[in-house]
């Protein structure tokens, strides 16, 4: 299972043992991503022609962004195992911050933009990550930003509904906008 390449005999058999999981499927323990996959496919079929349920999407969206604040608050792990001495011994592929909001926003987004509760929900969860996390996250999610613009920009030609849809809103359609004081 493994090749061992310049004096690496000195890392364990059993730190080896433990980088890898056997077992009939993935789980939300071993795979972290796991939970975002699930979650992102829950949001797609209900935005499916088929089932056209968008506020089951702005559901499963709330639950991404609450896994997005948990993740993107944390140290993510380093892709390689050093020997004793200091010196890279195994590389491992881990999912890094721009993996975990790729898989969120990407097909959500390229779906759903034009469900103004799901353009209005993703925006409110961008924005809200971008002020709640620190600023070397900040690049990817303005990005999604941007992303997002677009594909609302192509969804709505009405400039009220464009106005509407660009609009943050954690629950999507919350109701209307409080009102100014005179």
């Amino acid at each position: 299972m493994f090749v061992l390449h310049g004096g690496a005999v000195d890392i364990s058999d059993q730190m080896l043992r433990t980088t890898v999981a056997f077992g009939p499927e993935r789980t939300m323990e071993q795979d972290p991503m796991f939970s975002f996959r699930i979650l992102v496919d829950i949001a797609l079929k209900a935005l499916s022609p088929a089932i056209n349920d968008p506020t089951t999407a702005v559901l499963a969206i709330d639950q991404i962004h609450r896994l997005l604040r948990v993740v993107g608050g944390r140290r993510l792990s380093a892709e390689g195992i050093h020997d004793q001495h200091g010196r890279l011994r195994v590389i491992h592929r881990t999912p890094n911050w721009e993996d975990f909001v790729q898989v969120s926003c990407h097909e959500i987004r390229a779906t759903g933009a034009g469900q103004i509760q799901v353009a209005r929900r993703l925006r409110a969860m961008l924005d809200n990550l971008t002020t709640a996390l620190p600023p070397h996250r900040h690049p990817v999610l303005n990005e999604q930003c941007q992303r997002l613009d677009q594909a609302i920009a192509v969804s709505y030609t009405v400039p009220a509904d464009l106005a509407l849809a660009r609009e943050p809103d954690p629950q999507g359609l919350g109701g209307s906008r409080p009102t100014q004081p005179t």
